[in-house]
Formats: C-alpha cells, sequence, structure tokens
C-alpha cells in the first residue's frame, strides 16, 4: 500500500542521476510526492551568509550569487526546481503527482510552514548526517521511512563531483539527466 503524501529532500545543488533514483522509488511508494530543497537561500542554509554574499545581495539585486568554487549557491531554489521538474517528468511521473517546495532543514523549527505535516519523510542514508537528519525529524514528530541505507562508496556520484567537472571543463553530462545538461547549457549556467 502506498504512503498518502511522500516527502523527499535535499540539496540538488545539479540534479544528477543518484537524485533522480532517489525521487522515483520516493515517487514509486507515495500517491502524491512533495520535493523539498533546502538551502533555498543564503539566510537558510548550512553555510555562512558571509558579508562578500550580504554585499552581493545588496549590489545585485536581480542578480543572484553564484559560485562554485564555494559550493552554497551555484544553482538557485528556482533553478533545481526546473530542474527536478524536468527530469522526473522525463522520466514518467505525472506533474500532478508531486510539489516542490522549500525545505529549510537548518532552522526546522520553521519547516512546519512549507510541508504537509501529516507526510511521511522519505530518507536515503549514506553517511553521518543522513543518520542525523533522520533524528531531527523523528524529534520534531514526523514519520520518517527509511528507502535505503548505502555507504557512500555506493554513491552514483555527488553534486560536488558533477560541478567540480562543470568548473574543470570536464565530461559531466553522462552524470545527469539530458534535461538538466539542457537547461544549465540554455540558461548559460557554467561558471
Amino acid at each position: 500500500m502506498k504512503i498518502k503524501i511522500g516527502i523527499a529532500q535535499g540539496r540538488f545543488h545539479i540534479i544528477h542521476w543518484g537524485h533522480i533514483e532517489y525521487l522515483l522509488k520516493a515517487k514509486e511508494v507515495s500517491e502524491h510526492l512533495v520535493i523539498g530543497v533546502t538551502d533555498c537561500d543564503p539566510e537558510r542554509a548550512y553555510f555562512e551568509y558571509s558579508e562578500d554574499i550580504k554585499n552581493f545581495d545588496q549590489n545585485n539585486l536581480l542578480k543572484p550569487y553564484r559560485s562554485f568554487d564555494l559550493p552554497i549557491f551555484p544553482f538557485t531554489f528556482y533553478d533545481r526546481a526546473q530542474m527536478i521538474k524536468r527530469a522526473i517528468i522525463d522520466e514518467g511521473v505525472n506533474p500532478s503527482e508531486f510539489d516542490i517546495v522549500p525545505f529549510p532543514i537548518h532552522t526546522p523549527n520553521i519547516l512546519k510552514y512549507y510541508i504537509p505535516l501529516d507526510g511521511v519523510i522519505l530518507a536515503t542514508i549514506y553517511d553521518e548526517w543522513g543518520e542525523r537528519k533522520i533524528d531531527i525529524f523523528k524529534k520534531m514528530g514526523f514519520n520518517v521511512q527509511i528507502l535505503w541505507r548505502r555507504g557512500m562508496e555506493t554513491r552514483f556520484t555527488t553534486g560536488s563531483e558533477v560541478r567540480r567537472r562543470i568548473k574543470n571543463g570536464e565530461n559531466w553530462k553522462n552524470l545527469v539527466p539530458d534535461s538538466v545538461h539542457k537547461y544549465i547549457s540554455e540558461k548559460n549556467i557554467i561558471f
């Protein structure tokens, strides 16, 4: 029997095939999937909202801060939402069966304003951070289902690896869905 509302979450700071595996599994066990994107803006991120970024934001009101050197914000929330949406639709997921929302994991006291409280958080665990997130969710009272536990050595790739390859001019197209490569090329989001 499927979960009525499943919640998958991650940074998705470039959507790669490992993310797609996670999202498709989460959708497989859910009637409706809510996809939460963490670190949506510099003020609610894990990384420090430095003076350099604050100054950039104040001086560039219509231009987002982007960096591959500091993996804080290479892609905006909107970019990531578009890449997720296009990639999972291409994999056959009906657009009416999912939503994409901000997921401020680093300020958990406000999560209740962004996600359905009756949803089940669907998690994958690769490392200590994955275990800590589970503890955070459970302490908050969320129902959590672990889709799998795997070691880091079994991961398909990481967003850091894909960004490193992009930055260094190496091949990265095979690590991401075609729609993601196309989106980044169309928007000229190469640093």
